[in-house]
């Protein structure tokens, strides 16, 4: 793996004489107490300004003022009109635009695109507070305030539609953020290595436009530079032919002529001749780009689509990605390779800033639903290598795991215990994007480098990967043995096909670390979605279900575990999900919240749902087509699998039933799904329940009935 710049080894911009702020200032008066008279960056958002190292703007604000810089903060402001945006003054350096910690339209709508009517982000839960797209509109309304101000756009809006993307809520693929937001540079990914480096650059007099080295940034440009060898991306997946006559994705074998278009291009790039290769020897990797179908060529074919998301996430190795680009019209859209993920010293500063780990003072005592979620929770770890296709993790924080030190964990524990407002001695999770991958990695550093594959643990889990739980079962020992914590919860999904390769894990976390009840998510049963998802079979469920029963039983707890399941995933049949609702009656669940598959944009699923193609694999224009359940229809059968029991959704499955031949399973016997009557009253209304948000992933949540057949009550599980 490369190197890079420490972090914490810059030297201080002269506004560090100022000192830390209590809260980062969110009015002029604040500035004045501080004695500021301007504000060196600030930050748009369009979450409620909370001080916590769960929220992006925070950890952002906070890493740049610990750089000698003063941070302001504009949170979910009026978008109407450009007076909000110029609240604070012109900042000295740049505006940085992001949406929050959501996606905007995930956060504003349902996968059945309605319009939710809440918000955890929002004081007092109350929707309406963000624009759709909301990184475009705050980034165009600050360029409105101050219009010669270098507007930067990140967090995980900006970052999952950095290329040309599937957009779901429009049924369309849209062009990169960066040109639609007519922003200056877009940051991807975790962003503080790039947003360092660009705050001192600009402070020491560097143009933005100049600064086209960053990793983990995309940034628009007209023509590939002298000295860079450009690499047709089909050199990967060939095609083959398409239906005109002239195959515009086709391998040239020689140099365009003056004027002539590359092949994956249908706009001239410039007058510059650009020589296509296939192959570059290593000592030139630095100096490569690979080009990708142009947002022109996607947007008119799926297949290419599909092919572009491929190799998206074929170039995501920080060790060996190389920089990429995409036409959009007359310019190009430049992704430099991906930031460098953080040492563990580096992370350890990150989240000991002076955090006040609670709202704004601004927002009184309102109840912030997302902040009520977290106040109590210590993240020790970032990135995920699970690789699930629904999942927008591995696009944002990468698959290399950066872990915390087990110190820096238990002074942040000690820190909420002292001064976090109503603790009781609960820390309510100790996790990350995913609960017991702290400290796992490769075991070879060269292996890493060099690996392309989308994921650790499918089909099987890697040989190379070292998935010794020892270092995190140390963790939680010291952690609950802290005078003052009663007890350590685990919120966070557990990977548990990871889980039981540590028996001693689970002895550890059913016995000292679950609450009663632990969520974990097969997601499907079936070979045909799992292959899609890149999730284990259910064998890794049952193994770890029975350790999980052993080890609660022999504490002598009555503990449950909570699947989630996706309705509607790309390569889901009917029959999958009348399998899936079998084995639920069978075992006993009831849905309390469902939820059909979300395509959130750049997602591996994403592209299988546009194309029907599984980027899983090479592309070609005859390869296995992917089953999609598309429309209302078919997803709200889907739905109305997971929940069975619902007497609204029996007539539609007594029709389907029959329909698929299986009228064996419609009557009033153990062995039936759904009853024959139907109940007063019911029958009329729409399948399933909205679900809660959550990232680019949906869910299925229920509970197991007692031995005695009484389901225990039911409560919301905790989300991660």
């Amino acid at each position: 793996m490369q190197t890079a710049r420490d972090i914490t080894g810059y030297r201080k911009h002269w506004a560090a004489r100022f000192g830390s702020a209590p809260f980062l200032p969110m009015s002029r008066a604040e500035m004045e107490l501080l004695g500021w008279d301007s504000c060196d960056v600030i930050i748009v958002t369009g979450d409620a300004y909370i001080d916590h190292p769960s929220f992006g703007m925070a950890i952002i604000g906070r890493v740049l003022e610990a750089q000698g810089f003063r941070v302001g903060i504009i949170a979910q402001p009026d978008w109407h009109s450009a007076d909000a945006f110029a609240a604070l003054g012109r900042p000295n350096l740049f505006f940085g635009i992001t949406a929050g910690n959501m996606d905007s339209m995930v956060n504003r709508y349902t996968a059945d695109r309605r319009l939710r009517s809440d918000d955890a982000y929002t004081p007092g839960g109350v929707g309406g507070r963000r624009p759709d797209r909301s990184v475009i509109v705050y980034a165009q309304r600050a360029r409105e305030a101050f219009r010669d101000v270098p507007i930067v756009i990140g967090g995980i809006e900006a970052s999952l539609r950095r290329i040309a993307h599937f957009d779901y809520w429009s049924e369309k693929v849209r062009r990169s953020v960066l040109l639609d937001a007519k922003a200056d540079l877009l940051v991807y990914g975790n962003g503080e290595r790039q947003i360092c480096e660009l705050a001192h650059r600009l402070a020491a007099g560097d143009s933005i436009h100049d600064i086209t080295d960053l990793r983990g940034t995309a940034f628009a440009r007209k023509a590939t530079p002298a000295g860079w060898i450009e690499i047709d991306s089909t050199h990967l997946d060939a095609l083959g032919p398409l239906n005109a006559p002239h195959d515009p994705y086709a391998m040239r074998e020689r140099a365009p002529e003056a004027g002539e278009a590359p092949a994956c291009a249908p706009a001239p790039l410039t007058e510059k001749v650009v020589r296509f290769v296939r192959r570059v020897k290593n000592a030139d990797r630095e100096r490569s780009v690979i080009r990708m179908p142009a947002y022109e060529a996607v947007l008119a074919d799926p297949v290419l689509y599909a092919h572009a998301s491929r190799i998206l996430h074929l170039e995501s190795n920080p060790g060996n990605a190389r920089a990429l680009v995409q036409r959009h019209g007359d310019t190009d859209v430049w992704l430099n390779p991906p930031p460098i993920p953080l040492t563990t010293q580096e992370m350890d500063w990150v989240y000991e800033r002076p955090y006040a780990r609670a709202p704004h003072p601004f927002y009184g005592k309102a109840n912030i639903p997302a902040y009520k979620m977290i106040r109590f929770s210590v993240a020790i770890q970032r990135g995920c290598f699970g690789g699930c296709t629904f999942c927008s993790i591995t696009e944002h924080e990468g698959r290399i795991i950066q872990s915390r030190s087990e110190d820096s964990v238990v002074r942040e524990i000690e820190t909420v215990r002292d001064t976090a407002p109503g603790f009781t001695g609960v820390i309510s999770d100790l996790g990350g994007p995913t609960a017991n991958m702290y400290r796992l990695a490769c075991k070879s550093r060269e292996i890493e480098s060099a690996c392309r594959r989308p994921s650790c643990v499918y089909p099987g889990i890697c040989p190379n990967l070292n998935t010794d739980h020892s270092p995190l079962i140390r963790l939680y020992r010291r952690a609950r043995a802290l005078p003052g914590i009663r007890k350590v919860l685990i919120a966070s999904g557990v990977r548990y096909d990871l889980a039981i390769e540590s028996p001693e894990y689970v002895k550890e976390l059913a016995q000292h670390h679950t609450g009663g009840y632990l969520k974990i998510a097969p997601e499907a049963l079936a070979d045909g979605p799992l292959s899609k998802m890149m999730k284990p079979g259910v064998a890794a469920y049952d193994r770890f279900k029975e350790l999980f029963e052993r080890y609660s039983k022999e504490a002598g707890k009555e503990q449950y575990l909570i699947p989630y399941f996706i309705a509607a995933h790309p390569g889901t049949s009917d029959a999958d999900m009348l399998e899936l609702a079998l084995w639920l009656k069978r075992n006993g669940f009831r849905a309390d919240q469902v939820q059909a598959f979300l395509p959130g944009p750049m997602a591996t699923a994403t592209a299988m749902y546009h194309s029907g193609k599984n980027p899983l694999k090479r592309i070609t224009r005859d390869s296995e087509p992917v089953l999609i359940p598309k429309g209302l229809k078919v997803r709200r059968l889907h739905k109305a699998f997971l929940r069975y029991h619902d007497p609204n959704n029996w007539p539609l499955l007594r029709e389907t039933l029959r329909r698929m031949g299986r009228a064996d399973l419609i009557g009033n016997g153990r062995r039936h799904l759904v009853p024959a009557y139907q109940p007063p009253g019911t029958g009329g209304a729409p399948a399933g329940r909205r679900g809660t948000a959550r990232p680019f992933r949906t869910q299925h949540t229920g509970l197991p009935r007692a031995p005695g057949g009484k389901p225990p009550q039911r409560t919301r599980p905790k989300s991660s």
